[in-house]
């Protein structure tokens, strides 16, 4: 993907204007595969057309060739092109006198477009060391601004006044009093365009207004000379010392507090933006021979290939027409044709113009920007008819969203044959079994367990068929796939049963006592009676930060949680009382035991000894020399390659050994953002887990600190990642989480129903992979990152534990007041039968009441507002009731 930079800000007031375009790149035929057999083609070889005088000409590429506009054209068609470019700009900090002398002004801005928001917060003096922010005070927040609970502020960015030159800018502006118990500003940039957040380093900015006696690699400002925390922890980020006693730093060294100095610093930002191309093919009998014309014209800048071939009936199958060929012309594997596109006059785009037999009814192709930028139709090869009878064809795309995917794989895996004849497979499976177990004969016949396991084979299906239709690169490579291994995709799915209610065996202090296992395992039957089928267990191995999720040494089981006998009787003694078990897997990152030569933490010890090249390339920590990172980078520990064979292969072994030597059932997945997820396909293929789900965590989406009603955008994220994984595994729903936090806090219940009234996260599009929670360690417990709105636990659990979806419960809430609730709340899911695929009819949804229905047999409200269920059809019993929650069952 090319990038773009924007000139540093020298002066603020002489910033330009830019325009983000792609570097056009020079054409190399040696990326269009050397060793293939050039096909000798000559541009007087094709079709020599004149157009009558009748004709009006519409376009050019050379004073051989035209194609015309006429009443017998075949078709002309234009596809937009959308793709996503980085580019690259500044955020600048500066700190100057302000209009009064004696105070100062802190300015800080960005030089890209966007819907900008700063959050921010101060430390003080006397928390020197600490990692949390307060709000300041009331007289420095700018107008405009927001208050985000009781640690921070956000202000939106405004546009600058216009320089001399009339450009504007977006900063925002801060007075500051010299001489406060302001120790620093701390802030990170949002863009509410793309939901985005901007840190430098990986951490929070932080501009100091005092010394530090510890130097921190995000300050921003002047800098001074101090020294380093010493040891291993040098690979953690500054939240990895969060509870560590600083009382030393503060106590021996005091702060010494000197006069401001003003400044002026830029820092690099880097965007991806959206840029509309498009592509537009002309379709014309040429009358002099008879045979189809086409001219294929795009406006995409620099070096464009098209990968081409003709079919000859419906099933779309790739042939290499007989010559002439367009000028340029590469014969690929002996599968298809690659023709570079000419510059068109003046430099703007580029064009090309095919001959076609009339035996050929269409045209297909792809358009290859560089080795790893493909541009496709909705996730198929684009598809041109060549004969006025396919006109229908035309009309009937037209219809649909044209809207293109870019793949950013290898080359292997993009250059494919299409893949209708395996999407019609699908369908036809798909058809097969609805109508198995829909018959009236069937339904009689069937088990329920029966229908149940066909209702699964569906759902991985359409899994299936929804992939080819989202992503760019197709299932198969052309390499391994023919025809006649187009057979239905194996059904193997870690999704349990459907009617799992998981346990969070575990809260963010439990490592403390140093005997956690034992203290679960005297739990396990009450855990069982309350109705729990399974069981989340945290991270078992050796690790850096004592909560299990630095990882070291994956096979060296002893933890601070306890020791691999004592992790194997607790696993045996769930399993007796009925209960399977999860283990918390952290594959994205691994603590290096050793430094390379450059005094790097990048090497491995233990069973898994890897080097280098094991990290991936592109997070700067770390100098991994692996290949970049297929997610987001996790900053505080080096990020695994999981492109690597060698790499692969070992975690997949480890699973396994968890498997066999441990007893769990399946996993939790950590921080799965961080690389795609075929490879966790991968290794559920290899493991075979009973139940698995990955967290998938990033930001819903908010204007000026209020969230969106339309989260379709967040949960689309969530959906896109277990899509990836084939449906193999299922997501925590961070949406629905999100979604009730603002319902039940700002009492707009009207949020819990989307606009075509199913419920609003993941579990309203893909039930059966939503798991849906309203606490975790992260969230609550001693560490409260996001915590639920207090007092409306139960309102939340009585959604949850009543809707499909698979519910798990936080350990803090089931060993607390809320206890006999939630065992009521599991005891009536499972009596009603109640399942991760259950249905949902929203009978209300307003500002101060939610109500719906679930599989016709049990009626639920929350909020303070009034709901009674419908008796026309069915009477009803009241059966649960807690503060602001009722639950009712069919009679």
């Amino acid at each position: 993907m090319s990038t773009v930079s924007i000139d540093p800000l020298f002066h603020i007031c002489r910033r330009e204007n830019r325009i983000f375009r792609f570097k056009p790149k020079t054409f190399k035929s040696c990326s269009l595969n050397c060793s293939s057999k050039i096909v000798v083609c000559h541009a007087r070889s094709f079709c020599n057309f004149k157009p009558p005088s009748r004709f009006r000409t519409l376009r050019a590429t050379s004073a051989d060739t035209a194609i015309v506009e006429s009443t017998d054209v075949i078709s002309n068609e234009t596809f937009p092109l959308e793709l996503n470019e980085k580019v690259e700009g500044k955020i600048f900090v500066r700190l100057e006198h302000g209009k009064d002398s004696h105070n100062w002004e802190l300015t800080l801005g960005c030089n890209l477009p966007g819907k900008w928001i700063l959050h921010w917060g101060v430390s003080y003096i006397d928390d020197v060391g600490s990692s949390e922010w307060d709000q300041p005070p009331h007289d420095m927040i700018p107008p405009g601004s927001i208050s985000i609970k009781d640690y921070a502020i956000e202000t939106p960015l405004k546009k600058s006044s216009p320089s001399l030159e009339g450009h504007t800018f977006d900063e925002v502006k801060i007075d500051l009093t010299p001489n406060s118990e302001i120790a620093a500003i701390h802030f990170v940039l949002k863009d509410e365009e793309t939901g985005a957040w901007y840190q430098h380093k990986g951490r929070d900015f932080k501009v100091p207004l005092v010394d530090y006696f510890q130097e921190d690699a995000n300050v921003v400002g002047p800098k001074r000379v101090f020294g380093i925390l010493p040891g291993a922890l040098g690979q953690l980020s500054p939240t990895d010392y969060k509870g560590q006693d600083n009382e030393s730093v503060s106590g021996e060294h005091k702060q010494e507090i000197r006069p401001l100095e003003g400044f002026y610093e830029e820092l690099p930002i880097t965007k991806e933006v959206s840029v509309n191309n498009s592509v537009s093919v002309s379709v014309k009998k040429c009358l002099e021979t008879g045979k189809n014309l086409l001219y294929l014209e795009t406006d995409l800048p620099g070096d464009v290939v098209v990968h081409w071939g003709v079919s000859r009936d419906d099933e779309r199958k790739w042939e290499i027409p007989p010559s002439p060929h367009p000028p340029e012309t590469m014969l690929f594997k002996d599968k298809a044709l690659r023709t570079r596109l000419q510059s068109r006059d003046g430099g703007k785009g580029s064009s090309g113009l095919f001959t076609l037999e009339e035996e050929f009814s269409g045209f297909l192709f792809v358009l290859k920007l560089n080795d790893n930028t493909w541009l496709k139709y909705r996730g198929n090869d684009f598809y041109i008819p060549l004969s006025s009878s396919r006109n229908k064809s035309v009309e009937s795309r037209k219809s649909l969203p044209e809207r293109v995917q870019i793949s950013e794989k290898t080359e292997e895996a993009s250059e494919e044959v299409s893949f209708t004849a395996y999407t019609d497979g699908i369908i036809t499976e798909i058809r097969n079994l609805v109508t198995d177990i829909s018959t009236e004969k069937t339904r009689k016949t069937k088990t329920k367990e029966a229908q149940e396991s066909i209702l699964q084979e569906i759902e991985k299906l359409a899994a299936e068929a929804y992939s080819i239709f989202r992503s760019s690169i197709p299932t198969f490579s052309e390499e391994t796939v023919v025809e006649s291994e187009l057979l239905k995709p194996q059904i193997c799915s870690g999704t349990g049963t459907g009617f799992e209610v998981v346990c969070q065996g575990f809260n963010w202090e439990s490592h403390k006592s140093g005997r956690w296992y034992r203290e679960l395992k005297e739990k396990a039957a009450e855990l069982a009676s309350l109705g729990f089928t399974v069981i989340w267990l945290p991270p078992p191995t050796e690790s850096v930060s004592p909560e299990g999720y630095m990882p070291k040494d994956l096979y060296n089981l002893n933890s601070r949680y306890g020791n691999i006998d004592e992790l194997k009787d607790l696993v045996k003694r769930f399993h007796e009382v009925g209960v399977r078990v999860l283990g918390d897997a952290v594959l994205n990152h691994r603590c290096a035991q050793y430094k390379n030569q450059n005094g790097v933490w990048n090497i491995f010890g233990g069973r898994l000894n890897w080097d280098d090249r094991a990290v991936v390339a592109d997070d700067p920590h770390f100098q991994g020399r692996g290949n970049k990172s297929s997610g987001d980078n996790f900053h505080a520990a080096p990020n695994i390659d999981h492109s690597q064979d060698f790499v692969r292969k070992d975690l997949k072994e480890w699973l396994c050994w968890l498997r066999k030597e441990i007893g769990y059932d399946g996993w939790r997945l950590d921080f799965v953002r961080g690389f795609w997820g075929g490879y966790v396909k991968d290794y559920i293929d290899a493991s075979e887990p009973y139940f698995a789900v990955g967290e998938y965590w990033d930001s819903l989406s908010y204007t000026y600190g209020e969230m969106d009603h339309n989260q379709d955008a967040h949960r689309q994220r969530i959906i896109d990642w277990i899509n990836a994984t084939n449906g193999t595994t299922g997501a925590f729903d961070v949406t629905t989480k999100g979604i009730l936090h603002s319902a039940l806090e700002r009492c707009e219940y009207w949020r819990l129903s989307d606009q075509k009234g199913k419920p609003p996260g993941v579990v309203g599009w893909w039930p059966s992979r939503a798991l849906t929670f309203i606490e975790n360690h992260d969230t609550g417990s001693t560490q409260g990152h996001w915590r639920f709105p207090s007092g409306k636990e139960m309102q939340g659990y009585a959604y949850i534990l009543t809707h499909p979806g698979t519910p798990s419960v936080f350990y803090d809430h089931i060993f607390s007041h809320y206890q006999s609730e939630i065992g009521e709340l599991i005891c009536l899911r499972n009596r009603n039968k109640i399942n991760c695929r259950s249905t949902v009819k929203i009978t209300k949804a307003e500002r101060d009441v939610y109500a719906a229905i679930v599989d016709e047999k049990v009626a639920v409200k929350i909020g303070p507002g009034q709901f009674e269920p419908p008796t026309e059809s069915q009477t009803w019993s009241l059966s649960l009731q807690g503060k602001d929650y009722k639950i009712w069952e069919a009679s």
